[in-house]
């Protein structure tokens, strides 16, 4: 061997080597450290893993996640098997077989969190498919509804991995079956099931493995029924973030992938595999070709029936209620330059993951597929494909979040495309390495011995023959960046918001349409960038079959193979000078924030109408992913301004010593910390959809007990205290009404009635009141005013043990000499200018000389007996959690 080819090799295999190390293993190792950290104590300790594992629900969560994985992975194995059958053992019209193989994969080129929102716009009460039929065909959120969702997600993997297999059984065999006088039986499972058991077998456990650690279906119509993904979410960004224990839950996650993994490794030696394919004409059979033909159909029909629904919704005034054709939803979005920004972020970091991923990807099969390193070297590859392919993304962004908070990587679209590389590597890399194992073993010997270098070699013959692989990969990568959530959702900032976080943000204000919209951009996105890739690929492919014999004669130029390498490079290291880093250079204050839309709106208006537009970027959040960021980055935080609920900004005060005194003066009617405003004060209420009232005969509830009431069973949503601090107020009013005790009593019955209406965010209850789902709810009642006086079917009911509240406030993050001084002009001039149009919407007055509107005052305001802090929130959590 060439010494020149060794050190080229190895130069590969050490570049490849520290990128994975700085930015896999480091982060997973101080996740794995983060797990032995008690807050409070010093040293190492187990006290984590004993709590989360003794904790109740936790032992459940995992037993759902296990069921459910396993169910939908069977399901889905069954409709990929069939579908594959269809198309290799039938003889149905060649255009047919090709319109199942376009449909069986539309699925890969959206987002799972998509999946649920049209599930329930499609088999809610008040969905598509449910006003078409007359009738809800089965209960959406909960088991049957994630059941769906994930079949939906998992079928593209499933069927490309049993249909490609299917391609390479030799079907000589089933003539040999049937002239040896085997029964149909017999002949299917020697020639058919037997050759795939192995495949079918990986199947499974691939699409197990997916919908163990997805998170976007659970997040749109888990429900009630919680599963492990839901639980790290919550532990890691609930209404009070516990890290230690959420990387516990991390660490659990990865059990099931492990095994999966070694499992995958184990089948793959039982793989039937044949000397040669033969061309066989199949048996003719009408029954057989009717049978798989019309139920193919249905399956295909029951997959585009649940997106339908996406390309209707947007295009409507406002589903269910004005069902008037309009294009308001589509222009709305086009025109918002907030949203088309996201777009063009998400397209530069998928197209800037695809180039680097491909080079990387490349990069690491070359030196196991085409070089005589030492298995050692080699084995080292294989090790770090096996880890990624191991890994959730939800893991990789939690390990990211603790690793890289502080430091220049922090909110940029640099970790961002380093995530997506490292976490879709494994596919990429075995694509390449099988595509370039192909090739003759003899070409790198052949060139040295007529004097080229081996990266001659390489450029000039070796990649050419793998472009159409190249682009497979290219392609892989640049569709999964579009639809990735789990991982980016812990790491993207105000200024690196890519397409599907801003959609799970969306989802927090009901904005549907803008869902949609998304949506649909996201599917004509990837279904044009698959077809591009596909033609160049086919392309390349017909090229070189031309070309093979007459490969090691003809020298190709180097010019695009190298700038597709310096694309890739370049592309990272311009980041920082395009507005991709953490600090850009710009004076754009970044404000977080966790108001609803009419508080965004106000305090939008009051800057821009003073001096301030353009010069600032608003990100929203939920309560407790904000939560989440300001206890766990402190003054790391993306943001110079925040408005947040006012217990979260002490908590986060009292931890970190993040915010600066405030510079001007608050006149304010009850006391507040110097380092905060109050904004706006929220109140919880009763919220009742007056036509599914009257349709079902539901008796008109006046206080939070009579909830508890079974004639309401099934008919009302509540959010979960543990994620939301909508909760909270509801909490507040048992207790403070009944005792701890009476509060226990009333609360079980409650949750029993909601039954799988236990939510996660806290406009969820509305959203499900609004949409037809439920028709009583607990919510702001700012939002039940609003919708009433839309002409929606919306009111509500102020309970009879009160209307507690919650304030928001807003404060300005000390960075030191970084602060950005225009933070706390913007403050002043929120609390100055924006008050009086936010009290009309939040009627509650706060500053002197206000007084609260009598029109839009609840009627039974009132206040905790005790301070509202983090410790008393999670006594009442605890108290939740008794109750269920």
């Amino acid at each position: 061997m060439h010494k020149r080819k060794y050190k080229e090799i190895k130069l590969i295999f050490i570049v490849i080597t520290i990128f994975f190390l700085a930015f896999l293993i480091v982060p997973v190792l101080g996740l794995l450290v983060k797990s032995f950290l008690v807050e409070g104590s010093a040293g190492l300790s187990l006290d984590n893993y004993i709590e989360v594992l003794r904790s109740k629900g936790f032992g459940k969560a995992v037993a759902n996640s296990l069921l459910i994985s396993s169910c939908s992975a069977l399901l889905t194995t069954a409709i990929a098997f069939f579908l594959a059958y269809t198309i290799h053992c039938t003889n149905i019209s060649e255009k047919y077989k090709s319109l199942i193989e376009k449909i069986a994969v539309l699925p890969m080129l959206l987002p799972t969190i998509t999946y649920g929102f049209a599930i329930i716009y499609s088999f809610g009460k008040q969905g598509l498919i449910t006003k078409l039929v007359g009738k809800q065909l089965f209960e959406i959120y909960g088991f049957s509804g994630m059941l769906v969702g994930y079949v939906i997600y998992t079928l593209p993997v499933s069927f490309v991995l049993i249909h490609n297999t299917m391609g390479y059984i030799d079907k000589k065999f089933m003539v040999v079956s049937r002239l040896m006088g085997d029964s149909p039986q017999q002949m299917f499972w020697m020639t058919i099931i037997r050759p795939l058991l192995g495949t079918l077998a990986a199947s499974f456990i691939q699409t197990f493995f997916l919908c163990f650690t997805d998170f976007g279906i659970p997040a749109s119509v888990g429900g009630k029924f919680e599963v492990v993904a839901s639980v790290l979410y919550t532990r890691m960004l609930g209404s009070v973030p516990d890290f230690g224990k959420g990387a516990v839950v991390a660490l659990v996650m990865l059990v099931p992938s492990i095994i999966s993994i070694t499992i995958l490794n184990i089948l793959e030696k039982y793989n039937v595999r044949y000397n040669k394919i033969s061309v066989v004409e199949l048996k003719k059979s009408k029954v057989r070709d009717g049978i798989c033909g019309m139920v193919s159909l249905v399956m295909l029909i029951s997959v585009l029936s649940v997106f339908a629904v996406i390309f209707v919704v947007p295009f409507i005034g406002d589903w269910p209620y004005d069902m008037r054709f309009t294009l308001e939803h589509v222009k709305g979005v086009m025109e918002d330059e907030r949203l088309i920004g996201v777009y063009g972020n998400s397209l530069m970091v998928a197209f800037i993951t695809a180039l680097l991923g491909t080079v990387v990807a490349y990069g690491a099969a070359l030196i196991t597929a085409r070089s005589k390193v030492s298995d050692k070297i080699k084995g080292v590859i294989e090790s770090i494909a096996l880890i990624t392919n191991t890994i959730p993304g939800m893991v990789i962004g939690l390990a990211y979040l603790f690793s890289f908070s502080g430091t220049s990587l922090q909110n940029t679209f640099a970790i961002i495309i380093i995530c997506n590389v490292i976490h879709f590597f494994s596919a990429p890399y075995l694509m390449m390495k099988n595509s370039l194992s192909k090739m003759n073993s003899s070409w790198e010997t052949t060139a040295i011995l007529m004097g080229d270098s081996w990266t001659k070699t390489i450029l000039r013959i070796v990649t050419p023959n793998a472009m159409s692989t190249l682009l497979e990969v290219f392609s892989y990568y640049f569709v999964n960046s579009m639809v990735t959530i789990s991982a980016v959702i812990f790491i993207a900032g105000a200024k690196t918001m890519v397409i599907t976080t801003k959609i799970k943000e969306l989802q927090y204000f009901n904005e549907y349409n803008e869902i949609f919209v998304l949506s649909i951009l996201i599917l004509v996105t990837n279904a044009a960038a698959k077809f591009i890739f596909q033609k160049l690929a086919n392309k390349k492919n017909e090229n070189n079959k031309k070309k093979e014999k007459r490969i090691m004669m003809k020298k190709i130029g180097m010019k695009k193979v190298a700038s597709f390498v310096m694309a890739a490079i370049l592309g990272v290291s311009v980041l920082g000078t395009t507005g991709c880093g953490a600090n850009t250079g710009t004076e754009e204050v970044v404000i977080y924030s966790n108001a609803d839309d009419e508080a965004v709106e106000a305090m939008k208006a009051a800057l821009d109408n003073n001096g301030f537009e353009g010069q600032y970027i608003f990100q929203t959040f939920g309560t407790s992913e904000l939560g989440g960021k300001l206890l766990a980055e402190g003054t790391n935080l993306e943001a110079d301004l925040v408005t947040m609920s006012t217990f979260y900004v002490d908590s986060a005060q009292e931890k970190n010593q993040m915010f600066k005194e405030l510079t001007f003066d608050v006149n304010t009617l009850d006391e507040f910390p110097n380092y905060c405003a109050p904004i706006t004060a929220q109140e919880g209420t009763i919220i009742v959809n007056t036509e599914l009232m009257a349709e079902n005969n539901l008796p008109m509830p006046a206080s939070l007990k009579d909830l508890a009431d079974p004639v309401y069973e099934g008919f009302i949503s509540v959010t979960d205290v543990s994620s939301s601090s909508t909760a909270w107020l509801l909490i507040q009013g048992l207790v403070s009404e009944y005792g701890e005790d009476g509060a226990k009593e009333v609360l079980t019955a409650i949750y029993k009635n909601t039954g799988a209406h236990i939510e996660s965010s806290g406009s969820a209850p509305l959203k499900k009141v609004r949409a037809g789902e439920v028709a009583i709810g607990f919510g702001l009642r700012q939002q039940a005013v609003a919708d009433k006086a839309e002409g929606l079917p919306i009111d509500f009911v102020d309970p009879a043990e009160g209307n507690f509240s919650l304030t928001e406030s807003v404060a300005v993050v000390d960075k030191g000499d970084k602060t950005n001084e225009k933070a706390m002009e913007m403050a002043k001039c929120i609390i100055e200018n924006g008050r009086a149009d936010l009290q009309s919407y939040y009627p509650l007055a706060l500053y002197e000389g206000e007084e609260t509107n009598k029109e839009n005052m609840s009627a039974n305001s009132k206040v905790f007996s005790e301070a509202l802090t983090v410790e008393l929130l999670e006594q009442h959590q605890k108290l939740s959690e008794e109750c269920k």
